[in-house]
């Protein structure tokens, strides 16, 4: 029916699988565009400006924040990172559905300033599997693992704020749950108000005739 596309916001704490989840809904929907941030720090070998990343100097990007430029934004490491509303914004304009995968700090910021955004919290099907993924990485020391899952343990209070949950028990099925929950956003009476009075036009024109 057209229109503006929908703003698909998807986090969920470390070792969730949101990002695997996220690759494998945009393989299926290559119409659906991947949000990218904009960030201070400088470009790495082979990171190519507005694909990975859109790289901006730090005056740039404080002059972007007190316009209220950012969705979310957070200053990581001495480093600026944020979602551009602009970026957003003109694709959402042009009917393209946008996905945000993002940390949950940064999704609650984005609901403060877009309550009209799908927000999807992704979880594993257990904490031991939560747990399993978490040390499968094999990078961290023990201490650092037990950080890690207490971080993510603690993230879990705030499913609550988000519209939808999705169980991370397959990839390809959290994946089609996405897609389910998409289908069932765009079939919304208030998201489809314009065809709606389209509709009603073409009655009320027809009924004409009979008075």
């Amino acid at each position: 029916m057209g229109g503006k596309g929908l703003l698909i916001v998807i986090s969920g704490p470390s070792g969730a699988g949101k990002g695997t989840v996220c690759q494998e809904f945009l393989k299926r929907h290559p119409e659906t565009l991947l949000s990218i941030s904009m960030t201070t720090r400088q470009p790495r070998k082979g990171e190519i400006d507005g694909v990975n990343y859109f790289f901006r100097d730090i005056k740039t990007f404080e002059g972007l924040i007190e316009e209220g430029g950012f969705l979310e934004y957070a200053k990581v490491y001495g480093n600026y990172y944020g979602t551009p509303r602009g970026f957003v914004n003109q694709n959402l304009l042009s009917g393209k559905d946008v996905i945000l995968e993002i940390d949950i700090q940064g999704a609650l910021q984005v609901k403060d300033k877009f309550d009209e955004g799908i927000f999807i919290f992704i979880v594993p099907p257990t904490m031991d599997e939560l747990r399993r993924r978490i040390e499968g990485r094999g990078s961290e020391t023990p201490e650092e693992l037990l950080r890690r899952f207490k971080s993510s343990y603690s993230e879990l209070q705030f499913i609550t704020r988000y519209d939808y949950l999705v169980i991370n028990d397959s990839v390809e099925d959290a994946a089609t749950k996405i897609e389910s929950i998409i289908t069932a956003e765009k079939c919304r009476v208030d998201r489809n108000m314009d065809f709606y009075a389209k509709l009603k036009g073409g009655i009320d024109n027809d009924l004409s005739i009979f008075r």
